[in-house]
């Protein structure tokens, strides 16, 4: 376990495992510290793990490289009311493939540049900005609505 590398990362219920670094990237493998799960439906907390699937994440970018997070999202049975129930991480909105704080940085690269740079800049198509900017104006309006 990697300790350092995990209070760097500042990512919660994760530890790093392990780091490889290349000529274009930082990977960082990292482990989930949770052993159960409140099932959303009926609230009981159940420990039976069901099924376990790697992603693959992109990150805030470090020392001009990009930051890829290999790490697993567990998907748990739920006795009580027979039900699976997948992991929420905090740090990831459901079904994407990058942490939110990924998202904020190129809303806001996209808002002070221009797409195109930021497509170059981030190794991104034009079709990948263009869906985290929107989903963070939708976030952004969704937030004042319920303010």
């Amino acid at each position: 376990m990697e300790e350092n590398l995990s209070n760097l990362l500042d990512l919660p219920g994760v530890t790093v495992e392990s780091w490889h670094y290349s000529d274009s990237s930082v990977s960082f493998n990292l482990s989930i510290l949770i052993s159960g799960i409140h099932c959303p439906y009926c609230r009981k907390y159940t420990t039976e793990l069901d099924q376990v699937r790697p992603i693959l994440v992109r990150d805030l970018p470090t020392f001009g490289k990009q930051v890829h997070l290999n790490l697993t999202r567990c998907q748990f049975y739920c006795r009580f009311c027979q039900r699976y129930v997948t992991e929420q991480l905090e740090f990831i909105n459901w079904r994407r493939k990058y942490t939110k704080r990924y998202k904020e940085m190129i809303y806001y690269l996209v808002h002070n540049s221009s797409i195109e740079k930021v497509t170059k800049q981030e190794d991104l198509s034009i079709e990948q900005v263009n869906n985290i900017v929107n989903l963070f104006n939708h976030e952004e309006k969704t937030k004042m609505a319920f303010s």
